[in-house]
């Protein structure tokens, strides 16, 4: 127990580098200078948190995948099966959260000056993400559950839910509360 528990937290501290928003702890007036200064050094400083981003994203996706490893308990007949399933639905999830870490971007560019209109945009777009996702998940249970059984369906989906979970709440609670960063 002790091991998944290091290796829990070593994800949950990989997802807080991976979602704090840069310049959380800016005041205005030095966002404003940032803002303003868009130089080739902003430029290479993006770029190398783009790639860490990516970086973090691997490692964290190679862990999860590790711990479902460890928690399916799987014959090699059923391995053979699973973990295509499981690679289509992590492949698919990923570009899902390619698109979810832009939203996380743009709300942290603008979390303290965000207008109606852009703040409507992000909230319909974190809604589609997470019914996208969902249907995701079902469809995903649901080949599972064709190709191995509804109780290691039940598994699978039990420990995707689980750590689903514990990385939204790692996410929304690095996220500034909208509006209130003035």
């Amino acid at each position: 127990m002790r091991f998944w528990d290091r290796v829990l937290l070593a994800t949950l501290f990989g997802l807080a580098l991976l979602v704090t928003p840069p310049g959380r702890a800016q005041t205005k007036s030095e966002g404003a200078r940032n803002k303003a200064a868009a130089s080739p050094e902003a430029d290479t400083q993006k770029k190398n948190m783009d790639a860490y981003i990516a970086l973090m994203r691997r490692d964290v996706r190679q862990e999860k995948a590790e711990i479902m490893g460890a928690m399916m308990v799987l014959s090699a007949e059923d391995a053979a099966k699973f973990w295509p399933i499981y690679s289509a639905y992590d492949a698919q999830l990923t570009k899902l959260n390619d698109e979810r870490v832009e939203n996380i971007k743009e709300y942290a560019r603008n979390y303290d000056q965000m207008t109606d209109e852009e703040a409507d945009k992000l909230v319909q777009k974190s809604m589609v993400y997470r019914k996208e996702r969902a249907e995701l998940f079902a469809s995903t249970y649901e080949k599972v559950k064709q190709a191995l059984g509804a109780t290691t369906a039940a598994r699978f989906a039990q420990v995707e839910e689980q750590l689903l979970l514990l990385i939204d709440l790692k996410i929304v609670s690095s996220l500034p509360v909208v509006g209130q960063g003035s």
